[in-house]
């Protein structure tokens, strides 16, 4: 007779909480806090992607950790593109419809 062992699933991997707060900041970068959000985001990535390889496979939440540090880059390289747009009209006196009043 053969001896049947349970099914056991294998363990869940936590997810780290920077990445998740990477995330969270990435988004509210976007939305409700402009730059400090995006900065934040920009930090708290770098550490939890450290922190997941430092953890040797234990903590999972790498896709977390590089899309909060996708949308805070984007949103710091897209804000600064927008004020040397606006720098570069205002040099050359070109008008901009919403300041003239």
């Amino acid at each position: 007779m053969a001896n049947y062992q349970p099914y056991q699933p294998p363990p869940v991997r936590q997810s780290s909480n920077m990445a998740l707060t990477s995330l969270i900041l990435g988004i509210l970068g976007w939305t409700l806090l402009p730059t400090l959000g995006s900065i934040i985001a920009i930090i708290t990535g770098h550490m939890a992607k450290n922190e997941i390889r430092d953890s040797m496979g234990a903590l999972g939440g790498e896709g977390m950790a590089t899309a909060g540090l996708i949308l805070g880059y984007a949103n710091i390289v897209l804000g600064i593109c927008a004020c040397l747009v606006f720098a570069a009209m205002m040099a050359m006196g070109i008008a901009i419809p919403f300041l003239n009043q």
